[in-house]
């Protein structure tokens, strides 16, 4: 935010001076409005110029380019504004020598003159404004707010009533079961429950002895 209404100033600062620069000496007493914009093209001539017909043309463009990069917060439209007035500056200078046979600033009024260095400030201006600003920021979605913190993404199924996980089951032991007893014949009785883990030997009936005659 700071550095946008920073980069603003310095742009709307830069395109005011390079507007303000043709009604001021370019060259040799000779105000910038006096330079017809075709003069640019096809050479320096001596003949007057209307306002809005002159160098002053291309600089109220690019003050309105400006304009609309301030509002818009782009720093590439404010780049281009000043690219525009850093261009028809040089451009400018160039078919001046031409003209001239050279280029020179002389103490006496001669050479070139503050408006040139008021333009070229201008179009530095512009692109330092440029370079400056941040830019538009991109915004949340409309309905929907911004979520500082949001949730980690989740790749369970949410389920309901939850699922018991594969596994061991807790009501179960690692230890062997016992194995049945082989023989299930008559004398022969399973030890008692309680003792299947203790007893070294099951339990057996008493011997009732020889059977004799006539004896309950």
């Amino acid at each position: 935010m700071i550095r946008n209404v920073i980069g603003s100033v310095l742009a709307l600062l830069g395109a005011a001076g390079a507007v303000q620069s043709p009604f001021r000496s370019w060259y040799n007493d000779r105000l910038g409005r006096d330079y017809r914009i075709q003069d640019l093209f096809g050479g320096i001539s001596d003949a007057s110029s209307a306002v809005m017909s002159s160098i002053l043309l291309p600089f109220l463009f690019a003050a309105l380019v400006t304009l609309v990069g301030v509002a818009l917060r782009s720093r590439w439209i404010v780049a281009v504004a000043g690219l525009v007035v850093l261009g028809f500056t040089v451009l400018w200078m160039v078919r001046q020598g031409q003209e001239a046979g050279s280029l020179s600033v002389g103490g006496d009024g001669a050479g070139l003159r503050y408006g040139v260095a008021q333009a070229l400030a201008g179009g530095v201006l512009l692109l330092l404004g440029a370079l400056v600003m941040s830019g538009r920021t991109r915004s949340a979605p409309r309905g929907r707010s911004a979520d500082p913190y949001p949730v980690p993404a989740d790749d369970r199924p949410d389920t309901w009533p939850p699922t018991q996980e594969p596994g061991p089951s807790s009501h179960t032991s690692s230890a062997p079961e016992p194995e049945p007893d082989p023989y299930t014949g008559p004398g022969r009785h399973r030890a008692p429950a309680s003792d299947e883990d203790t007893a070294e030997f099951p339990a057996q009936d008493e011997d009732p002895g020889p059977y004799r005659p006539g004896h309950p």
